[in-house]
C-alpha cells in the first residue's frame, strides 16, 4: 500500500534539483511504496529524472516559477507563496494534494510559510523545530525547539514536551519517552521562572504517555540518558550549534594529528575501522531531516548543505511520521492533558 504522496520543493537547498531528486530517489530504491510530488522548474527537474528512471513513475511535476533566496525575509518569501516552489509545496498539504512536504531552503520562511497555511493544530500556540542528535546509545535524542521561538513561556514549553513525546514514540517505541527541561541546573530551584513553571505543571499532569524527571544540563544532552530535551528556540539554537561546532572540531582535530607524522599515518591505518565508525555518527546527513511540530500537517526540513544520502533520510522522516500517524498522536495527547487540568 502507498503512502500518501510527498512533496519536495526540488529548488530547496544548496544544490536544488540534483540533490533533491537524487536523495528522493535513494529513499524510494529502499521503500518502494514512496510516491513524490516534485515542485519546481519543470525543465530542470525532467533532466534531474532522467538521471534516476525509476523515479518517473513514482513521480509527478508541479511548476513553480519562482524560488525563495537563502538570505530572503519571511515577509517577502510570504508574498510570493503561490509561485514558489517552497510555498506550492507547503499548499500542496493543505490541499490534500500531498501529505508532507520537504524543503532545504529558507528556515524561516518554510516556517512562516507553514505556519499561515496549515495553522497550529488544536491544542498547540505555537509550532516548533524538532531535530534529532546523536547519543552515545542506539537511539538518538529529540531537542526542540531550535530557533522557531525565541521567546516561551511555561505553557509553550509544556506543549513542546507533549509533541517531542510524540514523536519520540514512534522512534524509540519507548511507551513513556524521558523527557527532561534543558537548564543549568538540576535542582529544583535552577532555572527562570518560566523552566520552574513547566517543570511544575509536567510534574503534576496525570495521563500523559512520558516520564518527566526534571531538567538535563548541555553536557548530558548526548549521554543517552534522555529521549527529548525541552528548550525555548534561542537556548536551542546555540545549543545545536555548539554541539555541531564541536563535532566538527572533533573531527578536523583528528585529521590534523592523523596526517602529522608518518607515525601518525600508520596509527591512522590501525584505527581506521574505529575513525571511520566516529565519522558516520557525527555525519549530521545521518540525523537529517527536522520537524516542524505542531502544525496541521507533517513539514520536515532538510539541511540545506544535506547530501543526497541526507535528503534521502529526510523523505524517511517524513514518510515515518505519516505512517504513524504523529499529528493525530499529538492532538490526542494535548487534549489528554486538558483533561488533566479539568480534575484538578
Amino acid at each position: 500500500m502507498n503512502l500518501p504522496r510527498i512533496a519536495i520543493d526540488a529548488m530547496g537547498g544548496d544544490e536544488g534539483v540534483r540533490v533533491m531528486v537524487e536523495g528522493a530517489s535513494i529513499a524510494r530504491r529502499k521503500h518502494d511504496r514512496f510516491q513524490f510530488l516534485l515542485v519546481g522548474d519543470q525543465e530542470r527537474i525532467e533532466r534531474a529524472l532522467a538521471e534516476h528512471p525509476g523515479m518517473a513513475a513514482a513521480s509527478e511535476i508541479l511548476h513553480a516559477p519562482d524560488i525563495v533566496g537563502g538570505e530572503e525575509k519571511p515577509t517577502q518569501a510570504l508574498r510570493r507563496a503561490k509561485t514558489t516552489s517552497m510555498g506550492l509545496a507547503i499548499n500542496a498539504v493543505k490541499t490534500g494534494a500531498a501529505g508532507a512536504a520537504i524543503s532545504g531552503g529558507n528556515t524561516g520562511a518554510l516556517m512562516a510559510m507553514s505556519k499561515l497555511a496549515l495553522r497550529t493544530m488544536p491544542g498547540i500556540d505555537r509550532p516548533a523545530l524538532a531535530a534529532l542528535m546523536p547519543t552515545l546509545e542506539d537511539s538518538d535524542v529529540i531537542m526542540l525547539d531550535l530557533g522557531a521561538n525565541t521567546d516561551c513561556d511555561a505553557r509553550n514549553l509544556v506543549q513542546f514536551a507533549i509533541m517531542g513525546a510524540a514523536y519520540s514514540r514512534i522512534l524509540t517505541g519507548r511507551d513513556e519517552p524521558r523527557v527532561r527541561l534543558l537548564n543549568i541546573g538540576t535542582e529544583e530551584l535552577k532555572g527562570t521562572d518560566q523552566l520552574q513553571d513547566a517543570a511544575a505543571q509536567l510534574r503534576a499532569a496525570t495521563g500523559l504517555a512520558m516520564s518527566f524527571d526534571g531538567y538535563v544540563e548541555a553536557d548530558k544532552i548526548n549521554r543517552g540518558e534522555v529521549d527529548v530535551v525541552v528548550t525555548d528556540g534561542f537556548s536551542g539554537n546555540i545549543a545545536l550549534k555548539a554541539i555541531e561546532g564541536t563535532a566538527r572540531f572533533v573531527t578536523d582535530l583528528l585529521r590534523a594529528a592523523f596526517t602529522s607524522s608518518i607515525r601518525s599515518k600508520v596509527g591512522f591505518l590501525v584505527s581506521r575501522p574505529a575513525t571511520e565508525l566516529l565519522k558516520h555518527h557525527l555525519d549530521p546527513n545521518n540525523h537529517n531531516g527536522a520537524v516542524f511540530l505542531g502544525l496541521n500537517g507533517v513539514i520536515v526540513k532538510s539541511h540545506g548543505s544535506a547530501t543526497a544520502v541526507g535528503v534521502a533520510n529526510a523523505v524517511t522522516v517524513a514518510a515515518r511520521l505519516l505512517e504513524e500517524k504523529l499529528t493525530e498522536r499529538i492532538i490526542a495527547d494535548t487534549a489528554a492533558l486538558d483533561l488533566a487540568g479539568a480534575d484538578k
